[in-house]
């Protein structure tokens, strides 16, 4: 089982990933991978010597294509735990965003299939244990901005 946790700090070196939760007028913004019949906020893993905050717009652009959009840091999370992927308990770091797309160009031919829009979240999650807590606490800061 995972374990998603919540941070306000911690070393840069440590954060290994950033997830953009996004929205577009209104709606929320989620992907399908090419090699998968789930969704997914865009998201992914930092390149060597790449800020964090240049991880989030590289990612939300090649996993949406958005050209025009407004990016927000909400927090640090951590995931730890063993579901098959992550094999022990160590604690892997990332930053959450939320970013309000306003326009985007085509979607670069990467590993993202398509891009589709919810007014209702979806059940069918790539990372059941982790997509649903991270858009819960990206809900709350926008309830309460």
């Amino acid at each position: 089982m995972l374990k998603v946790n919540f941070y306000n700090d911690i070393e840069d070196s440590q954060l290994k990933f950033a997830v953009i939760v996004s929205k577009h007028q209104g709606k929320w913004v989620l992907c399908k991978h090419k090699n998968r019949n789930t969704y997914e906020c865009p998201g992914g893993r930092r390149e060597q010597g790449e800020a964090i905050w240049a991880t989030a717009r590289r990612e939300l652009y090649e996993e949406t294509g958005a050209r025009d959009y407004a990016i927000q840091q909400i927090c640090i999370y951590s995931v730890c735990g063993n579901d098959g992927a992550i094999e022990n308990n160590t604690e892997s770091y990332g930053m959450l965003y939320y970013s309000d797309i306003k326009e985007f160009d085509k979607l670069p031919d990467f590993e993202i299939e398509k891009v589709e829009f919810f007014d209702q979240l979806p059940d069918n999650w790539t990372y059941p244990e982790i997509q649903p807590v991270l858009l819960q606490r990206v809900e709350a800061y926008l309830q309460h901005r």
